[in-house]
């Protein structure tokens, strides 16, 4: 028989499902400041390294990797709060849309993204820095840089109020879930550091043929 005390597998699923329902559009939107706080730091890294490639490609990589899954986190509670926006529900409805120029960037957005992280992926797996991959990646760069610039602007001082919100005292009171979501974070950090060590060889070995006498150094991989 399984047990139904407090600390049972049982009630631990519907404590977690409970919070998953009480956070809400509160706890939806200190999630996505988090992450973005998150995302603006280690990005102006990953944007700086793009000003000397010759020099930081290595890091540029190393970087890019551990990226992966915080970008993830990122897409996905943002996607959740369309979602539950557009499905009709009264906490995300009360707390309404993005401006429209907002939303109507937004899929381009999410688009550039994708392709710049995908292609950036992609190269070190082909194993080398020329060709269509190189072109899509450093064309949504530039169009990604553009909009990401314009998205700062836009929710970085939002970002700045709610993403730290989960660290301070009482926290879990104030909004279910804190303890859940700085998990999340944290996992997702760790995640990517794990990823960027698992494919560090890659990375070397995609490095060593960039700089192979004849190659040209390619602008803006990752």
């Amino acid at each position: 028989m399984i047990p139904r005390g407090a600390d049972s597998p049982v009630a631990a699923a519907r404590d977690w499902r409970t919070v998953a329902r009480d956070w809400g559009h509160q706890g939806n939107e200190r999630l996505t400041s988090s992450a973005g706080l998150i995302l603006f730091v280690l990005l102006a890294v990953e944007a700086w390294t793009t000003l000397s490639l010759s020099s930081y490609l290595p890091l540029h990589i190393f970087l890019g990797f551990v990226l992966l899954p915080p970008v993830a986190v990122k897409l996905a509670s943002t996607g959740w709060r369309a979602v539950r926006y557009y499905a009709g529900s009264r906490q995300y409805r009360l707390a309404g849309p993005p401006k429209l120029p907002l939303r109507l960037l937004a899929p381009l957005l999410v688009s550039s993204t994708l392709a710049l992280f995908g292609s950036g992926v992609a190269l070190i797996v082909v194993g080398h820095g020329r060709g269509w991959l190189q072109m899509v990646h450093a064309v949504s760069f530039g169009v990604w840089g553009v909009l990401i610039v314009v998205h700062v602007a836009a929710y970085l001082p939002r970002a700045l109020r709610f993403g730290t919100a989960d660290l301070r005292r009482n926290a879990e009171r104030i909004v279910p879930g804190a303890r859940i979501r700085r998990m999340l974070l944290a996992g997702a950090l760790l995640a990517g550091v794990i990823i960027a060590l698992a494919t560090y060889p890659a990375q070397k070995a995609f490095h060593s043929r960039v700089n192979e006498p004849g190659r040209l150094q390619p602008a803006g991989t990752r």
